[in-house]
């Protein structure tokens, strides 16, 4: 899938002011700095599109870039640590779980996982939230770059090792690089197929 135009169209605190257009979502979620806003830059390849930030908590609402007029790209607040009080980390719980739940124009959320690291538990509780509300998600490893072909695996071994204790099967999974490009044709290909 080809993009040509990307355009921010807005950041809304409730799902009830998002666009109303019917055009599909796709929503991309993970713990703070898991490289969220870098694979969406990465995927529109936009520099700095999505605003990449070194501190948690960056992204503080549902923020809306249309693409190619035909569909939208929708960047959350991350979940997890962020450098805020406990009030508003609760509110972004609340306005993402309504959103997720309650959005009819949402195909899929993107979970980020930090290939680097062992499956944490707060994306572990993340994803099985999904499942239970019925929210469809896929599982995105970012960051590849950052290890060896064989730590790589390692890891992704392991987190599927640690899920399949109490999932059936694996959810479907991209594993991405924002600084090579690693993982975006195929997530594009995802897509176009869900449209």
């Amino acid at each position: 899938m080809n993009i040509n135009k990307v355009e921010y169209c807005g950041s809304f605190h409730r799902e009830d002011l998002c666009p109303k257009d019917g055009l599909p979502e796709f929503a991309f979620i993970g713990r703070s700095n898991v490289g969220k806003s870098s694979l969406i830059n990465s995927l529109i390849r936009r520099k700095d599109l999505a605003r990449v930030s070194k501190e948690p908590g960056k992204t503080q609402s549902l923020n809306f870039y249309m693409v190619d007029q035909k569909w939208y790209i929708v960047d959350l607040p991350g979940y997890g640590y962020a450098r805020t009080s406990l009030t508003n980390r609760d509110n972004w719980r609340k306005m993402i779980d309504y959103y997720l739940k309650n959005r009819q124009t949402l195909l899929t959320a993107f979970v980020l996982i930090d290939a680097r690291h062992p499956l944490q538990k707060a994306d572990s509780q993340f994803m099985e939230w999904c499942a239970t509300q019925g929210v469809p998600f896929c599982m995105i490893y970012t960051k590849a770059d950052k290890m060896g072909p064989q730590a790589l695996q390692q890891n992704l071994d392991g987190i599927r090792k640690e899920m399949l204790k109490d999932w059936e099967e694996m959810p479907k999974e991209f594993v991405t690089s924002a600084e090579t490009g690693m993982g975006r044709e195929d997530i594009l290909e995802f897509m176009g197929k869900l449209m």
